[in-house]
C-alpha cells in the first residue's frame, strides 16, 4: 500500500487533474495506509511524540483528509492499541489451547509477546507508553489493562500446575506479575534503547531461570 492511494485535498473541483486514473483504495484501506504510516514514523529515534501535521506530510495530505477517515489523533491510537490487542491476545489465545505443560505455555507466552513488540517496533511505544505521554489519559489506561489481561492469561496457565486449586496460589500469582513486569521491562528496553536492544536477547536462558521452580 502506498501513499499515492490515499485521495488528497488537491483533486480540483471539476474532477480533472491528478486523480483522473488514480486506483481507488478499497473501503478501509485509508485508515489502514494511516495507521501503517504512523506506526512506521514511531519506529523513528526520538519520534515519541508524532503529530497530524507531521503525519499529513508524511502522506502528502492535508490534515483535514487524515480527519476524514478518524475523529481524532486519539482515535488513531486506539487504531494501533486495537491492532497490538488483537494480535496478542489471538495468539494468546492459541497458545493455552494447544501447550499443556504450564510452565512451557508460560514461556512461550512470554516469548511471543516479546517477538510480537521485536517484529512491531513502532507498536512497542505505544505499548510502553512512551507515545501515550501526550495523548488521552484513556489511551494509557487502556494499554495499563492490555498488560492486567496478559498478565491474568499467565495466572490461569500456570494454574495449570495446581489442578486441585480453583483459583491461583500466591505463588502463582506472584510468578505472573514477575514474568510481566520481565516483559515489560525487556519492550521498555527496547525502545528506549532505540531499537538495539532486542527484547528476545538471551530470552531461553532468562526464561530458564524464570520458571525454575514452576
Amino acid at each position: 500500500m502506498h501513499s499515492d492511494d490515499l485521495e488528497t485535498d488537491d483533486t480540483p473541483a471539476d474532477g480533472q487533474g491528478g486523480s483522473i486514473g488514480r486506483k481507488r483504495p478499497k473501503p478501509g484501506e485509508r485508515r489502514v495506509q494511516i495507521l501503517q504510516t504512523l506506526a512506521a514514523m514511531l519506529e523513528q529515534p526520538g519520534a515519541e511524540r508524532v503529530t497530524t501535521a507531521a503525519l499529513a506530510a508524511r502522506l502528502q495530505v492535508s490534515e483535514a483528509a487524515l480527519y476524514r477517515h478518524f475523529a481524532s489523533k486519539a482515535q488513531m491510537f486506539e487504531g494501533l492499541i486495537e491492532f497490538i490487542e488483537s494480535s496478542v491476545f489471538g495468539l494468546v489465545q492459541q497458545i493455552t489451547q494447544r501447550e499443556n505443560n504450564p510452565s512451557q505455555c508460560a514461556a512461550r507466552l512470554v516469548t511471543m509477546l516479546l517477538q510480537f513488540g521485536e517484529k512491531n517496533p513502532g507498536m512497542v511505544r505505544v505499548m510502553v507508553g512512551d507515545a501515550l505521554v501526550f495523548e488521552h489519559e484513556r489511551l494509557q489506561q487502556r494499554m495499563n489493562l492490555f498488560f492486567d489481561k496478559f498478565d491474568a492469561a499467565l495466572r490461569q496457565a500456570l494454574r495449570e500446575a495446581v489442578p486441585t486449586s480453583d483459583t491461583p496460589t500466591t505463588d502463582t500469582n506472584v510468578l505472573a506479575g514477575v514474568l510481566t513486569a520481565f516483559a515489560v521491562g525487556r519492550l521498555q528496553r527496547f525502545a528506549r534503547s532505540g531499537f538495539r536492544r532486542v527484547p528476545t536477547e538471551q530470552l531461553d536462558a532468562a526464561l530458564v531461570l524464570l520458571l525454575a521452580d514452576a
